[in-house]
């Protein structure tokens, strides 16, 4: 072969090698370049996202804030509750001075009636004023505690119908009117008590806290907290209140269930309360005079004295280890 057959060969193949290496170089270079630009974007897109998850963690504790401020200022209401208030709250009309009159009168009665049965004054003065304070205000938690109830029967009815009016694009005041037209008592009257504040320049918030003033529930504390909270940081308030309309049925449920599960401890408390009055009555009927030292002697009004504490003791204990929260 001739040297200058071979100088061609050998240029050609360094041609060829150089045109096969060059675009790797080239195309390596724009590799690194694009992994630059990656890098640089994935950078971008990571301080968004870390953006985005300060401003949602912001927010978040922001509404947190809100919660317990509003929670706060609840219960601080909830503290201070006067006469006239716990009538409102039971659902009844009557008024503070009528209420202290008729307990007077109760006492005065139950001293009396004590007082002829041959009852010595001074036990019947206790009689009397004890009956005057307790019995009253027996009778009040009685009335606020089936207010309570049939409120709490009827708010998830309540809630889901605001629900309703917000999903079809009703604002939340007309959802709320529309429960102060359809729903049941007691739920009406306050609802449109909400209404009648708004009328006079409350606010919404300000006028949804009047319900927890006259239902001083934990469900209605729910319910309060949700529309101010919407009120102040705004959100999706049908999905919330949707939210606690399920929650509000499943603590219904709960309610029912305890109630089935303690109906037997209920039961055998009150066998174990009546006992000793069937037993003393029995008696009474087959040896009349067994227990009259009892009411005829200072000993004997010592002893019913104690046996009253004592059965009042353990009658407390027993209610309290029935109740459950739930």
């Amino acid at each position: 072969m001739s040297p200058l057959i071979l100088a061609i060969l050998v240029v050609v193949c360094v041609g060829a090698a150089g045109f096969a290496l060059v675009p790797v170089f080239a195309s390596g270079g724009r590799a690194q370049k694009r992994l630059r630009e990656l890098s640089t974007t994935a950078t971008i897109g990571g301080g968004a996202a870390g953006r985005s998850e300060r401003d949602r963690e912001a927010r978040r504790r922001e509404i947190q804030d809100n919660v317990r401020k509003q929670t706060e200022a609840l219960e601080k209401e909830k503290k201070r509750v006067p006469l006239e208030l716990q009538l409102y709250r039971a659902g009844m009309k009557i008024k503070k001075a009528a209420f202290i009159r008729n307990s007077i009168i109760l006492g005065v009665i139950v001293t009396v009636v004590t007082f002829v049965l041959q009852v010595p004054i001074l036990f019947a003065l206790v009689f009397g004023a004890c009956s005057a304070y307790l019995l009253p205000r027996w009778y009040l938690a009685r009335r606020r505690n089936k207010f309570q109830a049939n409120f709490l029967e009827e708010l998830p009815n309540a809630v889901e119908a605001i629900v309703r009016g917000v999903k079809s694009g009703l604002p939340l005041n007309d959802s709320i009117k529309i429960v102060a037209k359809e729903v049941k008592e007691p739920v009406r009257s306050e609802f449109a008590r909400v209404l009648d504040a708004q009328a006079v320049g409350k606010s919404t918030d300000e006028a949804v806290k009047m319900i927890y003033q006259r239902v001083p529930l934990s469900e209605v504390n729910f319910f309060v907290v949700v529309i101010n909270v919407q009120q102040q940081a705004g959100g999706n308030l049908s999905e919330a209140l949707s939210n606690l309309a399920r929650v509000l049925r499943d603590r219904k449920k709960m309610k029912a269930k305890v109630k089935a599960m303690s109906s037997e401890a209920k039961a055998s408390a009150m066998i174990i309360g009546s006992l000793p009055f069937i037993v003393a009555g029995l008696v009474t009927l087959v040896t009349p005079n067994y227990l009259e030292p009892l009411f005829t002697t200072t000993v004997g009004y010592i002893c019913l004295g104690v046996a009253a504490v004592m059965m009042s003791l353990g009658v407390f204990i027993m209610n309290r280890m029935i109740q459950f929260d739930y």
